[in-house]
């Protein structure tokens, strides 16, 4: 009987232990990396790019909720939040760091943190705004993504005007938060001279910015309007579109997005492009090599798109050229 007893405590012990090890070998293993995405815009005007970041992410190997994790913090549009937000990011144990939406909310990043490695995407030169020290080997903990802005300010002027040929005041709305904003407009303001035009920079920092900056728009009758990339911008992307229909101002726009959106015309880097090469170099920081090691990738790709309906809302006729020319026409 007493050889029974112990039988019993025996095994009841055994089923014990058997049931604690899968639970303690759990508590050993490591959790999964986690990918902190501070945003300066809101998610739904982001869906477009989030998806194409994604992309980058599986292509490199890492699929969320299987191998890594996704942590977004989107500012809606406040910079005033984005402190807060890069903070909320470190504490999460980030182990990569995305900065979305121009030069504050990695300015923001940077300022939270100097040893998680951080990627961007950014309009300008990251060594002349002394955010890396080389394009080839950035240095330090972080790499990412830049596109030109300045010389392709031009181009959207020299595009618009083949539909405004007469255009001789040109506006300008830009941020002047932006890290290319004043590139931008000593660019436009040369160009304007030669061809006995002048630009009306319109100044919008904040949402309650941009209804005043249209109406100012009005009030100088600018002829056409140009909007380079700005994170505050996207945010904004049906406001800008339905201010330039009730206006009835030609705008050429930085991405294709705003033309689906009804808008006229847009010139510029795929942003889509930039965000689907940082979540390549995502994965490849969680893969193991060092942000310092990662070159700042430079886009090359432009692409022009146009909408025909609004062109003829306008009242405007779309040469030939600008048919043959565009990357996408849509009716």
């Amino acid at each position: 009987m007493a050889i029974d007893i112990r039988r019993r405590q025996f095994i009841s012990a055994l089923g014990g232990a058997t049931l604690a090890w899968p639970l303690a070998a759990r508590a050993q293993q490591p959790a999964m990396p986690l990918i902190g995405f501070l945003g300066l815009d809101s998610a739904a005007q982001m869906t477009p790019y989030t998806a194409w970041f994604v992309r980058g992410l599986n292509e490199a190997g890492f699929a969320e909720g299987r191998n890594v994790m996704i942590e977004y913090r989107w500012a809606e549009g406040d910079y005033d939040r984005l402190p807060a937000l890069a903070l909320e990011v470190v504490r999460d144990h980030a182990a990569v760091i995305f900065a979305s939406g121009g030069t504050p909310p990695l300015r923001a990043a940077m300022a939270a943190t100097s040893a998680i490695p951080i990627i961007f995407s950014l309009a300008g030169d990251p060594v002349k705004q002394g955010i890396v020290s080389s394009m080839n080997r950035p240095g330090g903990n972080v790499t990412g993504v830049t596109f030109t802005t300045a010389p392709l300010g031009t181009k959207r002027l020299e595009l618009v005007r083949e539909l405004v040929p007469k255009a001789r005041l040109i506006a300008l709305l830009v941020n002047p938060n932006s890290g290319g904003a004043e590139a931008e407009e000593r660019q436009l303001e040369s160009m304007a001279s030669a061809i006995a035009a002048q630009i009306l920079v319109l100044n919008a920092s904040k949402v309650t910015d941009i209804d005043m900056a249209f109406a100012n728009l009005a009030q100088q009758r600018a002829d056409v309007l140009l909007i380079p990339p700005d994170a505050l911008m996207t945010e904004r992307r049906e406001q800008l579109v339905a201010l330039a229909a009730h206006y009835s101002v030609p705008t050429i726009y930085f991405e294709r997005e705003f033309v689906v959106a009804g808008g006229l015309m847009s010139y510029g880097t795929p942003l889509r492009d930039s965000y689907h090469q940082a979540g390549i170099y995502a994965g490849r920081i969680l893969g193991g090599t060092r942000a310092a090691d990662l070159p700042i990738v430079q886009a090359t790709k432009f692409e022009l798109v146009l909408n025909l309906k609004t062109a003829k809302i306008l009242g405007l006729t779309v040469p030939q050229i600008l048919l043959v020319a565009a990357d996408e026409v849509i009716e």
